[in-house]
């Protein structure tokens, strides 16, 4: 890092310059309803489950409303109370819904069935996500101009993406829709991609075929994992160290190889050490086109209530660096400091909103730079 003690106060972040807009950041994508046993049975035994809401890219335009970034989330969603419960929640976590497109109500919503696990058990989820009315947003259905006049970061998921894959359809609606947004975008309004592969959805070669000329062509800052980039892409990464974790040197030169064939801005990965199914500790680092390296200042742990939705918290808080800090070294130290903290937070709550304050993220870092935690009362 250029520099290792850069101190964060979120409280005190001066957002003037994104307040009155409605849409700073942008996203588009399905949102699902998940179900999961209230009784502590099996999937197959339940008789009661909670209803909650899930999907990647409302997950991370939820945390980074909550941050105090404006945000608008544009979907396809039945005109049904489960529509409406959709829409009720996003306006109260402060997102604009004003470009929601409404299906007919017989349509489905995506249903996530989710059976939470304890070691040595894994979690366990079920989609049901073919032909669900988000599947099918197309091109002509959202007014891209006015959605995105104000916009400086325009996101996108690989998830999403794969719903036509995973749906059999001949076209790619999704995408359709994400290329009228890209040709719409105001100048200045940088593109973000989570590379998000789920093998439930898509295979591996129809994956790669959608998202390598959308990678290559129109993405500044890709979000992914060492995983995926070498998976897929055949980047060089050299072994482990003794502490089982990449040195400094393997990670930028994995990132300089993605910046390099891509032509990305910035690249950024997420690294999770699974010591058991409730006990993780978590790492981060970003790479830009101009050399800027930052990396976590540490492995942190954390003890896991609900994993779904972290690495969706994370992305939130590195954009919320990107987007409130100038200095591009700063921006993505500050990225890196705010991501890990978010999703630390959020994967002690159970499902998948990331109902974390600024004032939470504040009290993380302050802890961590004490050395220790620390105790709020209010």
């Amino acid at each position: 890092m250029s520099d290792t003690h850069l101190t964060l106060d979120l409280l005190h972040d001066d957002l003037t310059t994104l307040a009155g807009r409605q849409g700073v950041f942008v996203t588009l994508g399905e949102v699902l309803l998940r179900d999961m046993p209230a009784d502590n049975e099996r999937l197959e035994r339940t008789r009661q489950v909670w209803v909650a809401l899930a999907g990647t890219e409302f997950n991370l335009a939820v945390m980074l409303s909550r941050l105090g970034v404006p945000c608008t989330f544009v979907t396809r969603a039945p005109a049904n109370p489960y529509g409406w419960l959709l829409r009720n929640v996003a306006r109260e976590q402060g997102l604009n819904v004003d470009h929601f497109v409404w299906a007919g109500p017989a349509e489905p919503m995506g249903r996530l069935l989710y059976e939470l696990g304890r070691t040595p058990r894994p979690g366990v989820a079920w989609y049901q996500r073919m032909y669900s009315a988000a599947s099918r947003l197309g091109p002509g259905m959202v007014d891209w101009p006015a959605a995105l006049k104000e916009t400086r970061l325009l996101h996108a998921a690989g998830i999403s993406f794969g719903l036509s894959a995973h749906s059999g359809y001949e076209r790619n609606y999704v995408l359709e829709c994400f290329q009228e947004a890209l040709a719409a975008r105001p100048a200045g309004c940088r593109v973000g991609l989570d590379f998000n592969y789920r093998s439930t959805l898509w295979s591996p070669e129809q994956c790669k075929a959608t998202l390598t000329p959308l990678v290559a062509g129109h993405v500044d800052i890709l979000v992914t994992t060492v995983e995926d980039l070498t998976r897929f892409y055949g980047l060089r990464c050299e072994a482990l160290g003794a502490d089982g974790r990449l040195s400094d040197g393997a990670l930028q030169g994995l990132l300089q190889q993605a910046i390099a064939d891509f032509q990305l801005q910035i690249v950024a990965v997420t690294l999770r050490y699974a010591d058991s199914y409730e006990a993780h500790r978590w790492e981060s680092a970003a790479l830009d086109a101009a050399g800027h390296f930052a990396r976590s200042r540490a492995v942190r742990p954390m003890v896991l209530w609900d994993r779904l939705g972290g690495g969706d918290a994370w992305t939130a808080g590195f954009y919320y660096g990107l987007l409130t800090e100038p200095d591009p070294a700063r921006a993505l130290q500050k990225g890196i400091l705010v991501g890990d903290a978010a999703t630390r937070l959020k994967q002690t709550l159970m499902f998948d909103l990331p109902i974390v304050s600024r004032q939470d993220v504040q009290a993380l870092l302050e802890a961590d730079e004490a050395g220790g935690a620390t105790r709020t009362v209010r």
